[in-house]
Formats: C-alpha cells, structure tokens, sequence
C-alpha cells in the first residue's frame, strides 16, 4: 500500500498542487501508513510541515509528532533538522515535541544510554511506528562501526538500549 500511495502522493506534489490545502488529508494518511509499514518519504513530510506553516489552523500535533519520529529513524541524514525547521516557535514548545528534540540531540551527541532511558516519556508515540528502535538501533551500529575499533559486550548492549548479548552475538551463544 505504500508503494501506492507514494506514486499518488509523488505527482500530488509536482507543480503547484505541492501546497494546495486539500491535499493535506491525502498527505496526514501518507503519513499513517509510513508508520505502520515502515516507509519514509522525506518530500511528503516536508510538503506537510510547509502546510501547516501556510495553514496553521490545519496544523495537527500528533501528525507532526509523526514526522519528526520518522525523521529519526533516518539518521544520520539531516532529515531531523529540516523538519524541525519547518516548524514554529510556538509549536516547538510543546512538551511531546521538545521530549523529540532532546531524544535527536542525545543521539547527535552519542548519548546512547541517555537516548533509551529518555525514549520512555515518548513511548506512546513510538508504538505506533513500525521499526523505530531498530532504525535507531541501524544508526547506532553505524556510530559504533566508524568509531570504535573494539568494544565490550556489554557497553554495546547498553548502547543499543539493553538488548542481551545473545542477541547482538548470537554466533557465541
């Protein structure tokens, strides 16, 4: 269905329709369905967040709760900081929103620890997003590849949010 869906929302945002209001409904479903079935599509969220600066009365939280979370699981692109430009200062100050903001700053900053034990006030929001931790998990492996030469089972475990070693090194169990 999302592979549908992109190819309608992909001329939906060529020319001047890209910010036709009515096209908002189609797009927040767009948004639904990246969720549930673990798609990203950076040109339609953005195409939203821009919406809601043309339309602020049609501005929905939990829809931009959405894409800044998708937006995460997109790292390390700058995909976060494009988005979060897009929204305004007012909107920026809602708690849920702010808790996103610091969860995108401990992960910038490779507090990995810190990122887990603070996803828990936004858990709600993450429940509904197909993929998420191990998206950040992906990430996470990346930072570690680039960065450490050899690392300790269980610092590894603690930066991948205290998932047991059998996991992480199946082959040595």
């Amino acid at each position: 269905m999302a592979e549908a869906m992109k190819a309608t929302v992909a001329s939906m945002l060529k020319g001047i329709d890209r910010y036709n209001p009515e096209n908002l409904t189609t797009l927040e479903k767009y948004i639904d369905i990246q969720a549930r079935e673990n798609a990203y599509d950076l040109e339609a969220n953005l195409a939203v967040l821009k919406l809601y600066q043309f339309n602020p009365t049609q501005y929905r939280l939990p829809v931009v709760q959405m894409i800044l979370l998708k937006a995460l699981t997109n790292l390390p692109h700058t995909d976060f900081v494009l988005c979060k430009c897009l929204i305004d200062q007012q909107n920026l100050e809602h708690d849920d929103i702010k808790n996103i903001v610091y969860l995108h700053d401990l992960l910038e900053t490779c507090h990995f620890k810190a990122f887990w034990d603070g996803i828990k006030k936004v858990m709600p929001l993450i429940i509904g997003i197909t993929g998420f931790e191990d998206s950040i998990r992906k990430f996470i492996c990346h930072v570690v590849n680039i960065t450490f030469q050899s690392i300790e089972k269980d610092t590894l475990s603690t930066f991948l949010g205290g998932l047991p070693g059998m996991l992480i090194f199946p082959v040595f169990y």
